[in-house]
């Protein structure tokens, strides 16, 4: 089982619906990413910055992410959320979504 975490902003004007879309996320979306061996999805909200944490329990984390990315719901799901998200941190570049972040420590 592999750990990610991933941060980015939300839009400050956008962040209601961010979180309104986030109350009721769509079952076909949540279904993809259960196939594609992602579980324990969590994303975390302070003030305007997100965080979101998943377990990957596959053996080929690429191909499972690019399957959800072709995946026609869910590709509708992000025109509704990417427009909510901007770049997270200094060193990002212009119209970079969700950074990955590096676990330094897990207490098991």
């Amino acid at each position: 089982m592999e750990r990610h975490g991933l941060v980015v902003d939300v839009v400050p004007e956008k962040r209601e619906e961010y979180l309104r879309l986030h109350a009721a996320v769509w079952p076909q979306v949540e279904a993809t990413l259960q196939a594609c061996n992602v579980h324990n999805y969590t994303i975390f909200v302070l003030e305007n910055t997100l965080f979101a944490y998943y377990e990957y329990t596959g053996d080929d984390h690429e191909a499972d992410m690019a399957r959800i990315a072709q995946d026609p719901v869910t590709q509708e799901w992000w025109t509704h959320t990417d427009p909510c998200q901007t770049a997270f941190g200094k060193d990002a570049a212009p119209g970079e979504g969700w950074r990955d972040m590096q676990e330094v420590w897990h207490l098991a």
